[in-house]
């Protein structure tokens, strides 16, 4: 497979990554075919109590939203994020000698792109908290990078990534920023923390202009969520990041689960949403026609719900981190 730098030197990583998906577009056949599929999705707004959802009908999603997380990545045809097994007309950008920056090939944004690592090692965040936050920074303001827990929103749990999109495409970018929802902050070694009240689902936020105090804030939290849910591996999660000026903002939607129990009815009770961070950020993705048509607020109230980490429990491991 054929690599790219993505473009001349000096443009920043934002530019080189336009230059790839321009590039690929005239290269990679299923990535054009992907990209003018965003052509025919059909959104909705709904309004829920207190916050708002965009429903996207994106048929194009129905692999990624039906993707069995039990089994390995790839099972049939090898990890789908591995450099052996990389369709011959794929490119990418190397970052930093161990990631390689890809465009998705069945994206939710015109442009969305994944960070891959060059080893097939397991989706995790703890030992890679430094690089998310200098990709936040590398990208810069305007642009999203996200990370979705392997037994939350992953497509490839078992091999680390992370995924970036331009700003201000999920309603929750702005939510977050109204101070009426802010509620029990607090300040640890410099870092600003808060919950969000009043969008349906469980938000912590963490502020602060030194990445070394963000990235041990958000370990402390890992620890406090692993001790007080009493688990070995690493707590479900969904986390988005933001770089703006020079404050480092993370936006962490704690977890409980996966699919609401709704995924598994049969018939018309069926709804196929698989919710990651996007679908958190408030853009939920519904490949099948039906579920985007009938979905309204209380069912959207509900998903979020019944997939987000309980108040109580997420109260106690913030006191705990103080």
């Amino acid at each position: 497979m054929p690599l790219s730098t993505g473009g001349e030197r000096g443009k920043g990583l934002p530019g080189l990554c336009l230059d790839l998906l321009s590039e690929q577009k005239k290269t990679w056949p299923d990535l054009r075919r992907g990209c003018e599929s965003l052509r025919d999705i059909r959104e909705r707004d709904v309004s829920c109590s207190g916050f708002s959802v965009r429903l996207q009908h994106n048929p194009e999603r129905i692999k990624n939203t039906l993707a069995d997380i039990a089994k390995p990545n790839g099972d049939e045809g090898g990890c789908f994020l591995c450099l052996e097994h990389l369709p011959e007309s794929q490119k990418g950008v190397f970052y930093r000698s161990e990631f390689l920056i890809l465009c998705n090939p069945r994206p939710i944004f015109p442009s969305h792109f994944t960070v891959s690592h060059l080893e097939h090692r397991p989706q995790a965040i703890a030992e890679e908290v430094r690089t998310f936050l200098r990709l936040l920074a590398e990208f810069g303001s305007g642009w999203t990078v996200f990370y979705n827990g392997p037994k939350c929103g992953a497509s490839a749990p078992d091999h680390l990534h992370f995924q970036a999109a331009p700003s201000g495409q999920m309603p929750m970018e702005k939510e977050i920023l109204e101070e009426k929802r802010f509620t029990e902050p607090t300040r640890i070694d410099g870092v600003l923390l808060y919950r969000l009240r009043d969008l349906g689902r469980e938000v912590v936020v963490m502020e602060g202009d030194d990445p070394i105090a963000v990235e041990g804030v958000f370990k402390g939290l890992l620890d406090a969520l692993r001790r007080v849910l009493i688990l070995a591996e690493e707590p479900m999660m969904n986390v988005a990041g933001f770089h703006e000026g020079e404050k480092w903002r993370l936006v962490i939607f704690p977890r409980r689960k996966h699919r609401p129990d709704a995924f598994f009815r049969k018939g018309d009770a069926r709804v196929v949403v698989s919710p990651g961070l996007i679908d958190m950020g408030g853009v939920l993705v519904t490949p099948v026609e039906k579920n985007f048509g009938r979905l309204n607020a209380a069912a959207v109230e509900r998903i979020y719900r019944e997939v987000s980490l309980e108040a109580r429990i997420l109260k106690e491991a913030i006191k705990g981190l103080g």
